[in-house]
């Protein structure tokens, strides 16, 4: 169990909902996932006019929480005024805020993530912001009102874990009271525990689970990996070492000399 902006959630798996093959196939995985919230662009289902209709029918059937996100924008004035329409139409003031800086690799636009946060935190909004693994970012968006950091494993849908290892380990013993999200880029479940086994709070995915063989059963294979690697950071995992270190000592164990006995 953990919070967003006051709300315990018990499932550290978030979900995206585009890409799926079906809106039954979408429904499966997440009711096999466990996830209880899931995430929706505005400007995707908004442009698909009757099927974005089926959509949110589909999503409120769910039960989950929603997490509006700002997809496709490209300058900190386009995110705010997403937002503004998101929570309009949900109800809800939380959005995952998305400032985008080029078509390749749909990095974040972090100058204008930083303003757009700012100024929606201060519009009473609870911002998820999808960033970078750069401490000095991360510093200014919870300087802007952020409660939570969600970086990016790997560029969105390519799916390549955890590609800066060395600079995602010191996130969780910076910000220790600040829930962290590892949010695009993993594409197996084993990159999900090994964010999990970092410390992180939760992920949030889509390509992995949508795009899979049987989406259904890897929503299954990412929710228990998830599990395991929190259940591995919280027991605490025993540091490498480049020496052996024999699991039955015999430094000091009593040796007994038996003779042979005709």
């Amino acid at each position: 169990m953990f919070k967003l902006y006051g709300t315990e959630v018990s499932s550290r798996l978030l979900l995206g909902t585009a890409g799926y093959a079906s809106p039954d196939l979408l429904r499966q995985a997440v009711e096999a996932s466990g996830a209880e919230i899931v995430t929706v662009s505005l400007r995707r289902e908004s442009a698909r006019a009757k099927t974005g209709q089926g959509f949110w029918g589909l999503i409120e059937e769910l039960g989950r929480k929603v997490l509006p996100n700002t997809a496709g924008c490209r300058t900190a004035k386009e995110a705010i005024t997403t937002a503004q329409m998101a929570r309009e139409l949900f109800g809800t003031n939380w959005i995952k805020l998305e400032v985008i800086a080029n078509d390749d690799t749909l990095q974040p636009e972090v100058f204008g993530l930083v303003e757009a946060a700012a100024e929606l935190n201060a519009d009473g909004f609870d911002v998820l912001p999808y960033t970078t693994e750069d401490l000095s970012v991360a510093e200014r968006l919870v300087a802007a009102g952020c409660d939570v950091l969600m970086p990016w494993g790997s560029p969105i849908a390519r799916p390549r874990g955890l590609r800066t290892r060395p600079r995602f380990r010191p996130c969780a013993p910076i910000f220790p009271t600040t829930p962290l999200i590892v949010d695009a880029g993993l594409g197996a479940p084993s990159h999900a525990a090994e964010a999990m086994e970092m410390g992180y709070d939760a992920v949030l995915l889509n390509t992995a689970i949508a795009k899979a063989g049987d989406p259904v059963k890897m929503a299954r294979g990412f929710a228990r990996a998830v599990e395991g690697g929190r259940l591995a950071f919280e027991a605490g995992i025993v540091e490498p070492r480049d020496m052996a270190s024999p699991s039955t000592p015999v430094v000091g164990t009593p040796f007994f000399k038996i003779d042979n006995v005709s």
